[in-house]
Parts: C-alpha cells; sequence; structure tokens
C-alpha cells in the first residue's frame, strides 16, 4: 500500500484509532438503515423512502455536514418503537450481508501492521453499537467507540445516549478515552476518509488520510500526512 506503521516499540502505551464508513468499508449509516428498515415492519415508509433517495447519491457527500448531521438524526428517530432483540437479531445478517462485502481489501493489512507493532485498535464510529460489533470482533479490534440508542424497557426511543459520536466531537471523546486508558496520543495513529474527521486525526501524532474526499486529500497534502487508498 506504500505506507508502514513506524518502528516502536511493542507497548500498550499507543493506540490506531479508526473512522469505519468510508475508511474501513465502502458503505455509510445510510446503506446500514436501508438494511433494517427494508426488514422492520415499524419502520416508517416515508423514512426508508427518504433513506433510500439519499443513499443513491454517490458516496453520501451531496449532502453538506449541518443537513447530514440533521438526516442522520432522522435516521436514527427512525428506529423508534423496535425492540432491542430485533435489533440484535438482525446485526449478524447486517454484517454479512452489507458490512463483510464490503470491506476493503487494504483494511485486513492495515489492522494486521497495527497488530504486528501492538497498538490498541479502536474503531470510533458514528454508526450503531449493534452494527460495528460483528465487523469488530471479525477485524480483531480491540474495543469500539460509538453511538448507541436509548431504550426503555427494551424499546428503542429513537434518541442517542450522549455524548454523540460525530464529527469535530470524536476528537474530545479520543482524548477523554487515551487519559482512560493511559495511551499516548502522539504515539497513536488515527485513520479516516473525511473532512468531517478532521479534527479527530490532528489530535493524534500520525495521522493518515484513507480513501480520502476532495477536502480531507487536499489537507493531507498540505500537512505531509499519508495517503492510503485501500480499495
Amino acid at each position: 500500500m506504500g505506507f508502514s506503521l513506524s518502528p516502536m516499540e511493542k507497548a500498550k502505551s499507543a493506540a490506531a484509532f479508526y473512522d469505519m464508513d468510508g475508511t474501513l468499508v465502502s458503505t455509510n449509516l445510510v446503506h446500514s438503515f436501508l438494511f433494517f428498515a427494508r426488514n422492520e415492519p415499524s419502520i416508517p415508509r416515508s423514512v426508508l423512502k427518504s433513506a433510500a433517495g439519499v443513499a443513491k447519491i454517490p458516496a453520501f457527500v451531496a449532502v453538506d455536514a449541518v443537513s447530514r448531521f440533521k438526516f442522520n438524526e432522522m435516521l436514527f428517530a427512525g428506529y423508534a418503537g423496535t425492540f432491542r432483540d430485533r435489533l440484535l437479531e438482525f446485526s449478524e445478517e447486517h454484517f454479512e450481508q452489507v458490512l463483510k462485502p464490503n470491506i476493503f481489501p487494504g483494511t485486513y493489512e492495515l489492522v494486521e501492521n497495527a497488530r504486528r507493532k501492538g497498538l490498541r485498535q479502536v474503531i470510533i464510529s458514528g454508526s450503531l453499537d449493534f452494527m460495528v460489533t460483528p465487523l469488530a470482533r471479525h477485524l480483531g479490534i480491540d474495543d469500539i467507540i460509538t453511538n448507541q440508542l436509548v431504550f426503555e424497557d427494551d424499546v428503542a426511543t429513537g434518541e442517542l445516549v450522549k455524548p454523540i459520536v460525530a464529527g469535530a466531537h470524536k476528537a474530545r471523546i479520543i482524548q477523554q478515552y487515551a487519559e482512560a486508558h493511559d495511551i499516548d496520543l502522539l504515539a497513536s495513529y488515527g485513520f479516516s476518509d473525511s473532512i468531517s474527521d478532521y479534527s479527530m486525526l490532528s489530535v493524534v501524532g500520525r495521522p493518515a488520510a484513507v480513501n480520502p474526499d476532495r477536502k480531507l486529500r487536499r489537507s493531507a497534502e498540505e500537512l505531509r500526512w499519508p495517503i492510503l487508498d485501500l480499495r
């Protein structure tokens, strides 16, 4: 891939933080929502129709950051009324049908390189926990930081547990995680495809742009960050 992790002693004090959608896999949370919505009668048809329309936009890049955040809120609200066990039931099938076929070929090498260096590996994603868990297990990832739905009596309310994992908030979440797990961020790596994760990449000492969008590629070139293509 034209990129290797810098030599360092095997230690618990460094980590690799990965965005998921567009970085490790080619899908995004709209594709994930569509999978669940098409298999769950309780999802409003109007929400399904809107999500299907957005999924047709290449790489979901035609929606600006503010609109995307609002749309994401609408997607999560679409889970309201769904039973927890129903979502868990679908999670493995979702992995097999949606995520696994769309793991970028270079993802396995990237993760294995980090494993050989003894890095603690963490997926930090705006996707929901039950969607990310099977992928993390498949790749041998140590930990995940994700959004979680609020449940009342095991029924989703459509709201998210705070703090919400998204955009610039990821940077602060990583800092808190590093403090809690005694991780040296200057010795750590960050991987993402989107300019929305610029703050996340900036808090680690070894950031890399992965399958980057146009804005992130430009920033990576200016800052001389490694640019990886895992496709």
